[in-house]
């Protein structure tokens, strides 16, 4: 086969990882499966600019449409990404200095958002799991810094001027952690978790974030691995009511829905890994996880018979980039030479409140 012409077929419903910093031929033969849609990529698959661009070009070229390519790069301490590449803070950077200046605020996220998407694009990614949408309720060991902050209006209009820099820079958005993973304490990669609040106070805070991007134009959400045992006693990710009655009814979301990772702790009691992914597009995921665990990921292959209809494909196929800029361009480009002049800002910002 001609891997620079792509084979010609239709994406699948799974997004699988690869284990180094080229592509396996063991890798190649998993990606061309017709239930693969993309690659997920970590810290272990980057080595630098070049090396990147080389592989994301290579997984592009398998197939056509071409398989997505992924990457947790909100900034902070997820940012897979560092040699090269603009240091994105934590997203409660932006809250704190919202509390002091909105307009700063707002200005200063819009231009990190395309920053964060253009160099992604640069290198051959297609989207980032971003914004994060939950709230820094103050007690979460996985969200902590990574929430914009605990109100609800703060956290949607943040959220809303990433999202609207991402989308400039011609890259889809993915809201996480539906409908809200910020008041349990649990950290849902080693644990279960369980929030045992009522739907109603779920909905009135901790969904308002969501309703205002998917009211927005929202591309993606991820739910969470995060049991709402008022509501239904499947994590939200397994659960029908949580991603068809709330999600697509009652919320009018028309965007692709993505599941956190299957191999994660709280979603491992859920039955084999092909029962989990069957269980996850059952309930209504249109793009299933399966990271850090090949076996699992052949094992999903091998035994999940899926295909889905039309319009979730139509879905996946919105998350493509829809532009890119040379990476070796963009230090003379404006608007990157701005994002990242409002980077520094913003630091210089934060770190003289704390001095007050």
């Amino acid at each position: 086969m001609n891997l620079s012409a792509g084979k010609a077929m239709s994406l699948g419903s799974v997004m699988v990882d690869i284990e180094g910093t080229v592509l396996q031929p063991h890798e190649i033969e998993r990606l061309m499966d017709p239930l693969v849609a993309g690659v997920i990529l970590f810290s272990r698959n980057f080595e630098s600019v070049e090396q990147l661009q080389k592989l994301t070009a290579s997984i592009h070229a398998l197939r056509h449409p071409r398989l997505l390519i992924g990457v947790d790069h909100e900034g902070g301490r997820v940012q897979r990404f560092r040699d090269g590449f603009s240091r994105i803070p934590p997203m409660r950077t932006l809250g704190q200095a919202y509390a002091q200046n909105p307009q700063f605020a707002c200005d200063a996220a819009e231009k990190i958002g395309w920053l964060l998407a253009t160099e992604l694009l640069a290198v051959g990614v297609d989207f980032s799991f971003a914004p994060v949408l939950d709230l820094d309720y103050g007690g979460s060991k996985v969200i902590g810094d990574r929430a914009f902050a605990m109100q609800p209006q703060t956290v949607a209009k943040l959220a809303f001027h990433l999202m609207t820099g991402m989308r400039k820079a011609g890259m889809a958005s993915v809201a996480k952690h539906f409908p809200g993973h910020g008041y349990i304490e649990a950290d849902t990669h080693t644990e279960v978790a369980v929030d045992e609040r009522p739907f109603a106070e779920i909905q009135q805070k901790d969904m308002q974030p969501f309703l205002s991007l998917i009211e927005n134009g929202v591309d993606a959400i991820m739910p969470a691995h995060v049991i709402y045992s008022k509501v239904d006693p499947l994590p939200a990710g397994f659960s029908h009511y949580w991603l068809q009655t709330v999600l697509r009814k009652q919320c009018h979301f028309e965007g692709a829905i993505i599941s956190d990772d299957m191999s994660m702790r709280a979603a491992v009691a859920y039955g084999s890994a092909s029962e989990r992914v069957l269980k996850a597009l059952e309930a209504g995921c249109d793009l299933v996880l399966v990271c850090n665990d090949p076996i699992a990921a052949d094992e999903v292959l091998a035994h999940v018979n899926w295909h889905a209809g039309a319009l979730s494909h139509a879905r996946l196929i919105r998350l493509h980039a829809h532009e890119r800029v040379e990476f070796r361009k963009l230090p003379y480009h404006p608007l990157w030479q701005a994002a990242v002049t409002a980077l520094h800002e913003l630091n210089r910002h934060n770190e003289q409140q704390e001095l007050i």
